[in-house]
C-alpha cells in the first residue's frame, strides 16, 4: 500500500483531541454550528444507501478504492494546515444548516474511527477512510434532492442529481487542496457554497437574516453545480449571469415581471431562437394595455402599432377586422380576443426572443424599451425577461456568431446546435464579496415560502 502511517500518525499526534473537532484545521465549524443550532429542527432524512445499479455500472464506491488499488482518499497528504478529515466530519456535523439531520450520517461514529485511526494502525486508516467516504456520498446525495421550493421543472433532467459514488469520490481525489474543496463545495451551485458559509461564519446574524439564507439556500439547491453553459436568472435582482467552465463570464440587466405577473422559478432548456417574432399578446394585457387605446383611438391604434386581430388561439387562424369586436367589453374583461403584434420596430418583443417551450409561455426576448432597463427597480414586464443586449446573449448562446435574420419573414427558427439550460430564479439574499446582499422580497414569496420549510417566521422588512 502506497501510503505513509509514520506521517499520518505524527500530524494526529499535534492535534489537541481535547477540544474535540473546532480544533484549528476547522476553520469555519464553529461558526456553523453555532448558526444551524439557530435555526427552525429540520427534517429528518434518510441517508442514501449504496445503489445497486452504481456497484453493476462499476461507478460504486468499492469500485473507486479497487481502481486506486485501496490507497486512501481522506488521509493522503496531511501536514500542519491540511485536515480533510477533520473538516469532513465538521460539515458532516454542521448538515442541520443544509436541512438535514447530521445523526444520518453517524458522526459520532465518524470520531471514534478518526481516534483509531490516530495510532498510525493501517487497518484503523483504511477503515476510517472509507467510513469517512461512505458518509460524504450519502450527504451529498442527499444535498442533491430537489429543492422545497416553487420551482417549475419543464425540463425533468435539470432536476439535482448526484454524481455516481466514483465519480464524486474521484472528483475530491483530483481536487489540489481537499481541505479547499471541502469548504468550496463544488458539488453545488457557488451561490449555495456561498450562501452556506455565510451562515457559518454569521454568528451575529439576526433571526431573519438566518432564516432568510436558509430559504436561499433552498432555492440556491435547485442552481446546477455543472462546469457546462448555462443562464441563470435571478429576478430578485433584475439580472442575468452567463455561466461557463463554473463561474460567470457575462451578465446584464433584465425587465423581469411586475409583482402582479411575477416572473415565475423555472428550469428549463433553451432550444431555439425566433428572430423577427410576432408578439402574441396575453388576454389580460390586451384588455389592460391595448383595448382601452382602441376605444379612445379606433382602429388607427391597432394600425400604427402593428396589431393584428385574429380570429382564435388555434394554428390555423384567420386575421379579422377589429370592426367585428366589442373593445369596451375587452377593456372591462367580459371578451376576451386573440391579439399579435408584427415584427417591426416598435414590436415588444424586439428583434428575437429565446425560447424554452413551456405551459406558462415565459420566455427571454429583445425589447426596443431600452429606457426600463436604466430603473434601478426594472420589473415592467408581463413576467417575461426582457434583455439588455439580445445580440450578447445570443452570440455566446451560439458559440461566437449571432443568428441572423435571412428575410423578412415573421417567426424564423434557428435552432441551437446545444440545448442550453436556463434557471429562472428568485435569491433575496445573494453572496458576493465575501458579504450577502439581503434584497427587498417584491413579489412577497419569502414568509410562504419559510412557512413550507418548516414555520419559520420573521418580521417584515
Amino acid at each position: 500500500m502506497q501510503v505513509s502511517a509514520a506521517n499520518i500518525a505524527e500530524h494526529f499526534a499535534s492535534i489537541d483531541w481535547r477540544v474535540g473537532w473546532i480544533s484549528r484545521p476547522a476553520r469555519f465549524s464553529l461558526g456553523l454550528m453555532l448558526a444551524a443550532a439557530a435555526l427552525p429542527q429540520a427534517a429528518s432524512t434518510t441517508a442514501a444507501p449504496p445503489s445497486a445499479a452504481d456497484a453493476i455500472r462499476g461507478e460504486s464506491l468499492d469500485s473507486f478504492y479497487e481502481a486506486r488499488g485501496d490507497r486512501p482518499l481522506w488521509f493522503r497528504a496531511f501536514d500542519e494546515t491540511t485536515a480533510a478529515p477533520l473538516i469532513l466530519v465538521d460539515l458532516i456535523r454542521s448538515a442541520r444548516a443544509d436541512g438535514l439531520d447530521p445523526e444520518n450520517y453517524r458522526p459520532r461514529s465518524l470520531e471514534r474511527a478518526l481516534r483509531a485511526a490516530r495510532s498510525g494502525n493501517l487497518e484503523d486508516i483504511l477503515r476510517a477512510d472509507r467510513m469517512l467516504s461512505h458518509a460524504f456520498v450519502a450527504y451529498v446525495r442527499d444535498l442533491k434532492r430537489s429543492p422545497n421550493v416553487e420551482m417549475i421543472w419543464v425540463d425533468a433532467e435539470l432536476r439535482p442529481s448526484a454524481l455516481s459514488p466514483r465519480r464524486l469520490l474521484e472528483s475530491a481525489s483530483a481536487a489540489a487542496s481537499q481541505e479547499t474543496y471541502l469548504a468550496d463545495m463544488p458539488w453545488m451551485h457557488p451561490i449555495y457554497a456561498g450562501l452556506r458559509q455565510a451562515l457559518a461564519t454569521g454568528v451575529d446574524n439576526s433571526s431573519m437574516e438566518r432564516d432568510l439564507l436558509r430559504l436561499n439556500l433552498e432555492r440556491a439547491r435547485a442552481l446546477p453545480a455543472a462546469a457546462g453553459k448555462y443562464v441563470v436568472v435571478d429576478a430578485a435582482a433584475a439580472r442575468l449571469m452567463m455561466y461557463e467552465g463554473g463561474r460567470i463570464v457575462d451578465s446584464m440587466r433584465v425587465v423581469v415581471g411586475r409583482p402582479e405577473h411575477a416572473t415565475p422559478m423555472m428550469a428549463a432548456l433553451i432550444r431555439f431562437t425566433s428572430l423577427n417574432p410576432y408578439w402574441n399578446v396575453p388576454a389580460d394585457l390586451a384588455a389592460e394595455r391595448v383595448a382601452p387605446n382602441v376605444v379612445k383611438d379606433g382602429e388607427a391604434y391597432l394600425k400604427a402599432r402593428g396589431y393584428q386581430l385574429l380570429s382564435g388561439w388555434d394554428d390555423d387562424a384567420k386575421v379579422i377586422s377589429p370592426n367585428t369586436v366589442d373593445w369596451k367589453g375587452v377593456a372591462a374583461g367580459r371578451t376576451q380576443v386573440r391579439l399579435r403584434q408584427l415584427p417591426g420596430p416598435v414590436n415588444a418583443m424586439g428583434k428575437m426572443k429565446f425560447m424554452f417551450p413551456n405551459a406558462q409561455g415565459i420566455y427571454l426576448h429583445d425589447t426596443p424599451e431600452k429606457e426600463l432597463l436604466g430603473e434601478a427597480s426594472r420589473m415592467f414586464s408581463g413576467g417575461c425577461v426582457r434583455l439588455e443586449d439580445a445580440p450578447r446573449l445570443a452570440k455566446w448562446l451560439y458559440g461566437g456568431k449571432a443568428p441572423a435574420t435571412k428575410s423578412a419573414r415573421p417567426e424564423q427558427r434557428v435552432d441551437l446546435p446545444t440545448p442550453v439550460p436556463v434557471f429562472l430564479t428568485y435569491l433575496t439574499a445573494a453572496p458576493g464579496g465575501g458579504e450577502v446582499a439581503y434584497l427587498p422580497d417584491v413579489y412577497d414569496r419569502d414568509r410562504a415560502a419559510l412557512a413550507a420549510l418548516g414555520g419559520a417566521t420573521f418580521a417584515s422588512r
